[in-house]
């Protein structure tokens, strides 16, 4: 019988959006870059419209910080954009299981800044819904290899700084294409908390004794003019992406710490070291005991016409004067396991 064929879904080319703003799109793309055996991620942040690049970034691996870092240099220089395109990564989104549908009501770090600056975070579901960006991909991976060898660059810092410096802005005047539509969607940014958007936040309650634990820190909070004790509260400490940690209680900020002021980390707990797994030990046979074929333990007699014996589960059992049987776990047949006494 032939296998039945599986029909191709049908996919046509999405239109480009006719605003720049309207969306864009962010990504990474992990390659040796440097043609050796270092692997880097490039991020970039890309818009519809036009392909232009805002953000161009070489970095250890792409995270909820290294993220938060290029939205915020985008928004800073361009504005507010409508909306923005992300694959399934656990820093965008969270899913019930790898490769799974998005749960749009847990937010991630990243999800909760781009709720409160009003952008719509849009999963994409297949590569073939990022075609536009993969295709970019494929223009870096061809090109930024060549350019950093030429320019003899072999560091991080040196890299990012030579795409800064220049070659962003050629990258766009060789592929960046006109808008179909005059005009712009980006809205200026008009917030001056953005430092505050793009930090980690996390709720905490305060103990008894007016600390707060994040991350094996232990932070005393200072005493406040207008509350005696802040023990019992929930707070909010924010971990800013230049190193601060800051704790602030409703609209009032009660605590800060530079980077290089923060509190010493405790070590990790150390697990106690786990026993290999050992079979149960067999019961102990007394001197001149009986043993029967099965394997059970036989007691001594304890009158004309009596037997007991142990089983392995520890369960003591006697029988007089009658005729029994049992299950022997070696599962041999026949009348192995009756006996009569």
């Amino acid at each position: 019988m032939s296998k039945a064929k599986i029909r191709k879904t049908h996919r046509q080319r999405r239109a480009r959006r006719p605003l720049p703003g309207m969306m864009l799109h962010i990504d990474a793309s992990r390659h040796q870059w440097f043609q050796d055996e270092r692997w880097y991620d490039l991020l970039t942040v890309l818009d519809d419209a036009t392909s232009q690049i805002y953000y161009a970034q070489l970095v250890e691996e792409e995270s909820t910080r290294s993220v938060m870092t290029a939205l915020w240099e985008v928004i800073e220089q361009q504005g507010l954009c409508c909306s923005l395109y992300s694959d399934r990564a656990s820093h965008f989104w969270v899913t019930s299981r790898e490769g799974g549908r998005v749960d749009p009501h847990r937010l991630t770090q990243v999800g909760r800044a781009l709720q409160q600056l009003g952008i719509r975070l849009i999963p994409a579901y297949s590569p073939q819904a990022r075609g536009r960006m993969e295709r970019n991909y494929r223009t870096w991976q061809g090109r930024l290899p060549q350019e950093l060898r030429r320019a003899q660059i072999r560091t991080l810092t040196e890299a990012n700084q030579f795409l800064r410096q220049g070659y962003i802005a050629e990258f766009n005047r060789q592929f960046a294409v006109p808008a179909s539509q005059p005009g712009t969607a980006f809205v200026p940014c008009r917030r001056r908390d953005l430092d505050w958007v793009f930090s980690l936040q996390h709720e905490r309650t305060v103990n008894q004794d007016n600390t707060v634990a994040l991350e094996r820190r232990l932070f005393q909070i200072p005493k406040t003019r207008w509350r005696h004790s802040l023990a019992g509260c929930v707070v909010t400490v924010h971990e800013h992406l230049d190193g601060r940690v800051s704790i602030r209680y409703g609209p009032h900020l009660i605590a800060l710490w530079s980077a290089d002021q923060l509190p010493v980390q405790a070590p990790k707990p150390s697990r106690p070291a786990r026993l290999p797994a050992t079979a149960p030990r067999p019961p102990k046979l007394r001197m001149g005991q009986p043993v029967h074929p099965s394997g059970l333990a036989m007691g001594s007699a304890r009158g004309r016409g009596s037997f007991s014996f142990f089983l392995r589960t520890g369960h003591f059992t006697c029988y007089q004067n009658r005729t029994f049987s049992f299950a022997n776990n070696s599962g041999g047949g026949g009348n192995g396991g009756r006996m009569e006494v």
